[in-house]
């Protein structure tokens, strides 16, 4: 399928059906075959695989993902979308179209709590950290995350020590990610303002970390990251409004240098930090 003929295709069925891409909800419609395909490739799709996926557009992503997995559930928010979805899958046993709101889609409602599944998503940037948050946090978590993203937020997420950030975090705390392809913005209609990425996350059985209070670990995190560029000694005092003399020998008794920024540290050294504070007299 060369791009030239879906862009044509995708421009016919919008104009069929009276509609434009709506900024409000951040619309970009994917007009580049190869791209889908590498999506596709990326998911590492068998016969019996369930996929979740966000933002379907007007489908041609769903079709493909149809054609290699056992069963595609696509959760659109814009009704108008909807209606050419179901007209368009109305005969097959293989794809499920739901009209809502991403974030209070309950994978237990669709599939049985012990069903593995993967997350294939085209997702508008404003809701991109929200969606991915989400899933991650969940108690049936997807077992594989393809995500389409800015590529900014794409080389955000897959930084390695030195360059972490709250974002890279909250990810790698619960999975491997990998940037699997780069995609210009030539590839959607309309064309975004940014050129895209597909993000790979190979989701953990269990957290990195482990822990029975994940908001009090995102909370020194948090209070880590709190001042860009600070020694770390520094962030934590200020961020948790505790005294640098009693910040020193938590992050001492870690094995972690005062001096050193939050921008440095591993997700295991964040472990062990969490560790050692939540256990401190």
């Amino acid at each position: 399928m060369q791009t030239e003929s879906l862009l044509t295709r995708t421009k016919k069925i919008l104009a069929s059906y009276d509609l434009r891409a709506r900024k409000s909800l951040g619309q970009h419609f994917l007009v580049d075959g190869s791209v889908l395909r590498k999506i596709a490739a990326a998911a590492e799709l068998t016969p019996e695989d369930t996929v979740v996926e966000v933002g379907p557009g007007l489908g041609v992503l769903t079709q493909l993902l149809a054609e290699h997995s056992g069963k595609v559930i696509a959760i659109e928010l814009d009704n108008h979308l909807v209606e050419i979805l179901k007209t368009h899958f109305h005969d097959s046993n293989k794809v499920l179209i739901l009209n809502q709101d991403v974030l209070k889609f309950n994978p237990a409602d669709i599939v049985d709590e012990k069903t593995a599944y993967k997350l294939v998503a085209n997702l508008p940037y404003y809701i991109t950290s929200a969606v991915i948050r989400y899933f991650l946090e969940m108690s049936n978590k997807p077992k594989l995350m393809v995500l389409m993203v800015q590529k900014e937020v794409a080389q955000q997420i897959t930084a390695k020590p030195g360059d972490m950030s709250l974002l890279s975090v909250s990810v790698q705390l619960y999975g491997t990610a990998t940037i699997f392809s780069k995609v210009s913005a030539r590839c959607f209609y309309p064309a975004p303002a940014v050129d895209s990425a597909i993000l790979k996350i190979e989701v953990y059985p269990q957290p990195k970390v482990q822990t029975h209070d994940i908001a009090g670990f995102f909370n020194l995190v948090r209070a880590g990251f709190s001042a860009n560029r600070k020694q770390l000694v520094n962030s934590l005092s200020n961020g948790l409004n505790i005294p640098k003399t009693e910040i020193i020998p938590v992050l001492e008794q870690a094995g972690i240098e005062p001096r050193r920024r939050a921008e440095s540290l591993t997700i295991d050294e964040w472990g062990t930090l969490y560790n050692v504070f939540s256990h401190r007299e």
